[in-house]
Formats: C-alpha cells, sequence, structure tokens
C-alpha cells in the first residue's frame, strides 16, 4: 500500500514542472511583452 502511494505522489509531482522557462503561445514576431521600456 505505501509503494502505490509512493508511486501516486511520484507521478503528480512529476507533471507539475515543465523544463525551461515559460514562452507565450504563438509565432516570437507577434508576442508584444516583455518588452524594454524607453530609458528616463
Amino acid at each position: 500500500m505505501k509503494a502505490a502511494l509512493f508511486l501516486l505522489c511520484c507521478l503528480a509531482l512529476a507533471g507539475c514542472g515543465r523544463r525551461g522557462a515559460p514562452q507565450p503561445p504563438g509565432p516570437a514576431s507577434a508576442i508584444t511583452y516583455p518588452h524594454s521600456y524607453p530609458a528616463p
């Protein structure tokens, strides 16, 4: 029973993260943010 619970916890935690930085969907030319602000 403990092994099944351990396996379930591992599988649940494995699906939470993704590798790399988050990227917005769509082509790179259509992404507005993040953008740099003009110098003061």
